[in-house]
């Protein structure tokens, strides 16, 4: 008979402190909709922007998996600004979701501690990203469209349509805000919602015969689609016009790339393939667009006179997910709001 010597086994309980650590908030699609300030938010967004423009974030090109109907897309990022925020997006995009009554476009962030990577808190990231996208889009307009543009056309009407008309409505005195659609039902329906949350002063249009005719006179245009192919014909367009583009295929005809100003929320929009850049302006060369950060710390300039039709390209960058996530998340902690899950 062998005796066998087993060392003794200690087993060793997590901390207080470890335990603590590993809490982590949870906030849902509502309460990200009741903390969002839209005004906060803006002023987030520029930081952010210009943050990245002056290379004080770290974002790798994002990657996503396809599935036959849509994707999951990854879009991890640190900025530096406010102190610095870490966080990591993921989000889906299935086009086909509409018809099933779900949203195009959903997801959570997930938020950590920018000094020890501890997890800090989980969110919806649905509500984020209607709103940073149409307001970065608000930013882009704000800065490049004429001063005297008082027409908008909205071309769209679904959730990113809605989120422009909150992000747009008061960025101008505007004369006439226009909806139009392929389905113009549901352009209709959006300007009655439109009508009742904007003054009563602006005239609210959907009774368009076709998108020629909503797009020609306006001095803001922003396209707001799931496309892919041109929405609108560049000739429509108005000399001093700005088109802004947010839709993730390729709304933007191509008869717009090139004619004047072209702006990015990141110049990876063009230097590299979707997911991660635009499919209408691969072929644009790097030098030649503009970030909207270097608009906004102006380092670069858009218009140059009032004949330019400028040009607004979205293509989502992890800052602007950054700069809301970081907003919620302290706004949550100062209002008591969300649920603490421990890991």
């Amino acid at each position: 008979m062998v005796d066998i010597l087993v060392d003794e086994l200690v087993i060793v309980q997590p901390s207080a402190h470890t335990v603590a650590m590993l809490n982590v908030l949870v906030i849902n699609a509502e309460q990200v909709a009741e903390l969002l300030d839209p005004a906060a938010l803006r002023s987030n967004l520029e930081d952010a922007l210009m943050a990245h423009s002056a290379g004080e974030a770290s974002v790798p090109p994002r990657i996503a998996a396809q599935t036959p109907t849509g994707l999951l897309a990854a879009m991890p990022g640190y900025s530096a600004a406010h102190g610095g925020v870490l966080a990591t997006k993921l989000v889906s995009v299935f086009p086909g979701n509409r018809t099933r009554d779900l949203p195009s476009h959903m997801g959570l962030i997930a938020l950590f501690d920018q000094e020890t990577g501890t997890p800090l808190s989980i969110m919806d990231a649905e509500v984020i990203t209607e709103m940073r996208t149409a307001g970065t889009a608000a930013i882009a307009a704000d800065l490049c469209a004429r001063s005297d543009a008082r027409v908008l056309t909205i071309v769209g009407a679904g959730a990113q349509a809605m989120a422009h008309v909150l992000a747009f409505g008061k960025l101008r005195d505007w004369k006439e805000i226009r909806f139009v659609n392929r389905n113009q039902s549901a352009a209709a329906v959006l300007a009655a919602e439109a009508r009742a949350m904007l003054d009563s002063k602006v005239s609210i249009a959907s009774d368009f015969n076709g998108f020629e005719e909503a797009v020609r006179g306006a001095g803001v245009v922003a396209l707001t689609t799931h496309a892919d192919s041109g929405v609108i014909d560049g000739s429509w367009v108005n000399r001093g016009t700005h088109v802004s583009s947010v839709g993730s295929s390729a709304e933007l005809p191509m008869s717009l790339v090139g004619v004047g100003p072209m702006v990015v929320d990141h110049r990876g929009a063009v230097t590299t393939p979707p997911p991660a850049g635009a499919v209408e302006i691969q072929a644009v060369a790097p030098e030649s667009v503009i970030e909207l950060g270097e608009l906004l710390a102006n380092t670069r300039e858009a218009r140059v006179d009032d004949t330019q039709i400028t040009v607004y390209k979205s293509t989502g960058h992890a800052v602007q997910d950054l700069a809301a996530a970081q907003l919620v998340y302290r706004a949550a902690l100062a209002a008591n709001v969300g649920v603490s899950v421990a890991l």
